[in-house]
């Protein structure tokens, strides 16, 4: 799908707040309410726009603990591998995994309320998966930068 320059700017203030009305989006962009609207739903329909989310404050859910941990593999069989990242799948509190390069396989962001959590999680759940040789782990001390938001119009011409 061809992105223009509208449909960049209507991205950029859904990502700043999805909630703002389509009449606000109008104001902004100089567009009559419908096209946004019709816009909306065709970055809907083409899976530009994946889903809308509400971005909670973890301290006050009492979610204060992350950590990220590095898991390596037994082995490198497929098998291993898709058994690995459907196990993974499953655990709540794990929120991000990604297969990487480097000493480890994957890396994951983890979100408990404590200590004490981390490590009934670590026992519990994330050591009983299969085929884990081995884990590292990093706790948060502070967040300095934490979003979901990119700038869209730097990838275009």
């Amino acid at each position: 799908m061809k992105l223009d320059a509208t449909d960049l700017s209507l991205l950029q203030y859904l990502q700043e707040d999805s909630k703002q009305t389509n009449k606000e989006l109008s104001s902004r962009l100089n567009l009559s309410v419908t096209a946004v609207y019709e816009r909306i739903k065709k970055l809907e329909r083409t899976g530009v726009i994946k889903k809308y989310v509400a971005l909670l404050e973890k301290k006050h859910l009492n979610f204060g603990f992350m950590v990220f941990c590095h898991v390596k593999l037994s082995q490198h069989k497929e098998t291993n591998i898709s058994d690995f990242e459907a196990g993974v799948s499953q655990l709540d509190e794990v929120l991000e995994c990604y297969h990487v390069s480097g000493e480890f396989d994957y890396l994951l962001k983890v979100m408990v309320e404590d200590m004490d959590a981390f490590r009934l999680f670590m026992t519990s759940k994330l050591t009983s998966l299969k085929h884990i040789g081995s884990t590292q782990s990093s706790f948060t001390i502070n967040e300095v930068k934490n979003t979901t938001a990119f700038k869209v119009s730097r990838n275009f011409n």
